[in-house]
């Protein structure tokens, strides 16, 4: 059996990754640093997968499944060692404390290629990464991947009294970067091998993650709890298509793309936004603000992106304006300040004046 590494055992990890290789035929050892979760993994040698959507459920058991604790370097370096294919999932935050034994391990391989499915959110995650190992490893392909499957946070309610359960959405789409593998591509379910790459990292940040965000950022400015209340809310879902429309159609015009085939993706992630089983909260989606209205993130990347096209902005705009009133966090800075140091939109540009008319707005959404 094909042996597989997931670094990280938590949303991602178990939630995505490990169905897929499990049913690619993959034995998959997963390193993690929560004592109580590998100790389980290995007791079990299986754990329960829940899809959810608003008309069915679907119950799945992933097995061929071991844990191996993070802080073990030898038994991390000795299952790097191994792999014929192996993943992360830790958070980009992370990656510098896993580089050392992922290292260990790929200098014992002696120069056996060997691919890595980096599933981090962080854009050049490849080069951020490869400079943590501190060496070269040109048989080694860091391959970037876009994760569009939605985790919500685990709740008791979710979990159904086993700890080890995990409850995600049914898509299971992976894109990958196709010009990075360097062992060959895998066989693995749902794998999207693609060049070039940074359409479907912009695709997945300037569509998904910004529709999300201001699904969250407007929700959260009428009082809803949940991404699927906003969204079913007719001028909340209106101002949500109305700026993911706009992105789909600076990134047909940027990459040259299938304009329809993006507006199909469009309508498909409102249907998933409005998934109730998933209870994914206006809060968990907009947190984090000062990432998420950074120059080159969500919010702002897709402004700047449809400034390139010359599509509208509108939508976008009031995201942005409804972020700067998100309840869930306080930036401690007024929004003109925001603005500037923040999302690096400058007042002489007249988008700047936008924003903050709306934000001055006494209702929540016009």
């Amino acid at each position: 059996m094909k042996k597989a590494v997931m670094y990280g055992a938590g949303n991602i990890g178990r939630g995505f990754i490990g169905q897929l290789l499990f049913e690619s035929g993959y034995q998959t050892t997963f390193i993690d640093i929560n004592d109580e979760l590998v100790t389980a993994i290995n007791e079990r040698k299986s754990y329960p997968l829940r899809i959810l959507s608003d008309d069915f459920c679907e119950d799945l058991v992933i097995e061929n499944i071991s844990a191996v604790n993070g802080n073990d370097f030898a038994k991390v370096a000795q299952a790097v060692e191994q792999a014929d294919l192996m993943a992360t999932a830790v958070g980009a935050n992370v990656l510098a404390y896993i580089a050392k034994p992922v290292a260990a391990g790929l200098r014992q391989r002696n120069e056996r290629p060997l691919d890595i499915l980096l599933c981090e959110n962080l854009k050049g995650v490849s080069k951020y990464f490869r400079a943590l190992l501190q060496e070269e490893f040109e048989y080694v392909g860091l391959v970037e991947t876009s994760i569009g499957r939605m985790v919500p946070l685990q709740t008791p309610e979710l979990q159904a009294g086993d700890p080890l359960r995990i409850c995600v959405e049914a898509y299971a789409d992976l894109p990958a970067d196709k010009d990075a593998f360097r062992a060959g591509i895998p066989e693995l379910k749902g794998l999207m091998p693609y060049s070039p790459f940074s359409f479907y990292v912009e695709r997945k940040l300037y569509i998904h993650n910004m529709g999300h965000a201001v699904a969250s950022y407007c929700g959260d400015n009428l009082g809803y709890s949940y991404i699927w209340q906003a969204i079913q809310d007719p001028i909340v879902r209106d101002t949500v298509k109305k700026a993911m429309m706009s992105s789909a159609d600076a990134l047909a015009f940027c990459y040259q793309t299938d304009r329809l085939e993006l507006y199909a993706h469009v309508e498909d992630l409102l249907l998933r936004f409005a998934n109730k089983k998933l209870g994914d909260t206006v809060y968990r989606v907009g947190r984090d603000l000062r990432r998420k209205l950074a120059t080159e993130d969500r919010m702002v990347g897709a402004l700047r992106l449809c400034q390139k096209a010359r599509t509208d902005t509108t939508g976008i705009v009031l995201g942005i304006a409804r972020a700067l009133r998100f309840s869930g966090e306080r930036l401690d800075m007024q929004p003109e300040r925001i603005l500037a140091e923040i999302c690096g939109i400058g007042e002489n540009e007249p988008v700047y004046w936008e924003i903050i008319e709306h934000y001055r707005e006494k209702g929540a959404d016009s």
